[in-house]
């Protein structure tokens, strides 16, 4: 077996040599802190004259997500990234595609709000990607990496869920993730598909034909209120089939914890390491992470707080999945939350504090 090569790059950059190498069509993006490494490093890259693959820079977030529409119709696999304020620039895209059901990977490494706020880290975008932020009855599926080599391996993961689902997903990080550097392993190349491949791949594309030989056409429109009915339930129902099978996450320490802490992304790192402080302290306490923020992992939460003293939500925003950890709980045990606001990363010392007011 050949040996791994591990080399040293930031998040952003990982997201663009593991989009590179997963065989990415298209990367259609629009610079925006603290997320601007992931074009610069494809412009660097120059993938159109190894893989082919396209990179654009867009004029806008919206044109960009347009891109996205486009290309992902035609059955390729096309991905931008952008921040918090641009990808809130992106939402009636999104929600286009997943009422048309297309495929799309979207990176939001998200900082400081609401409005423009600042461009420091923040986890303040959860309910807009766990909840949709465009009209309708929707999800994206929400992966959330707390590392550099998770940023890497979650992009090929987001690509064969979209696929799979015929859905938009997202791949929901942070300026901490973004920026900080750490030893990672590249995935293999995968070659890109041929046309005939993607044919085979997605009858459903806009380069394939109907069996009168007619194009396909793409569009989340519907004019009858019973076939946007039909349409939503369908939607509904593959939702649930996503609930059913994709559930990720994490548990440390939990086998003979008191107390457990709920944290994603960055908190959850730092949450590692208040852990360990703790647990100096004669403090039982563990850490389930989620990995798919959507789907949720409410049942496996709702197990893990059986016995338990009390759930700390540790997240850097004023409080939003919080709210699906109470739900989970259902008031089984007492829920409180610790988070840092306006682009502060709370320190592990003041996640243990935390901690010690619960008891």
């Amino acid at each position: 077996m050949a040996e791994q090569e591990v080399t040293l790059m930031k998040g952003n950059e990982a997201i663009a040599h593991a989009a590179i190498r997963c065989g990415a069509d298209g990367y259609f993006g629009y610079p925006i802190t603290p997320q601007s490494e992931v074009i610069e490093t494809l412009a660097e890259l120059k993938p159109w004259e190894t893989t082919g693959m396209v990179v654009l820079q867009a004029e806008s977030e919206i044109a960009s997500i347009n891109m996205i529409y486009g290309g992902a119709a035609a059955g390729k696999r096309v991905l931008t990234s952008s921040s918090s304020p641009g990808v809130a620039l992106m939402q009636e895209g999104i929600t286009y595609m997943a009422g048309a059901e297309l495929p799309g990977v979207f990176v939001n490494v998200q900082r400081g709000g609401p409005g423009l706020g600042t461009i420091q880290p923040s986890q303040g975008d959860y309910f807009q990607a766990t909840r949709g932020g465009g009209n309708g009855d929707y999800n994206v599926i929400v992966l959330a990496p707390n590392s550099v080599q998770e940023m890497a391996d979650f992009v090929d993961l987001a690509f064969e869920l979209a696929f799979k689902y015929r859905n938009p997903a997202m791949i929901l990080s942070d300026g901490v993730i973004g920026q900080m550097m750490e030893k990672i392993v590249l995935p293999p190349y995968k070659p890109r598909r041929t046309e005939e491949e993607i044919r085979q791949q997605c009858p459903w594309a806009t380069i394939g034909r109907t069996k009168d030989r007619q194009p396909n056409i793409i569009t989340s429109l519907e004019l009858k209120p019973e076939a946007m009915e039909a349409r939503n339930l369908h939607l509904q129902a593959k939702y649930r089939e996503i609930e059913e099978k994709e559930v990720r996450y994490e548990m440390l320490y939990c086998d003979d914890a008191e107390y457990v802490v709920v944290a994603f992304g960055s908190a959850a790192r730092l949450t590692q390491k208040a852990i360990e402080m703790a647990r100096e302290e004669g403090i039982k306490v563990g850490l389930l992470r989620p990995i798919t923020l959507w789907p949720f992992p409410s049942r496996q939460i709702a197990d893990m707080a059986k016995g338990k003293k009390g759930v700390l939500v540790v997240e850097i925003n004023a409080g939003q999945m919080v709210q699906d950890v109470r739900l989970a709980v259902n008031g089984k045990v007492p829920v409180e939350q610790f988070g840092r606001l306006g682009g502060i990363v709370p320190e592990p010392e003041e996640i243990v504090e935390a901690l010690k007011k619960m008891m």
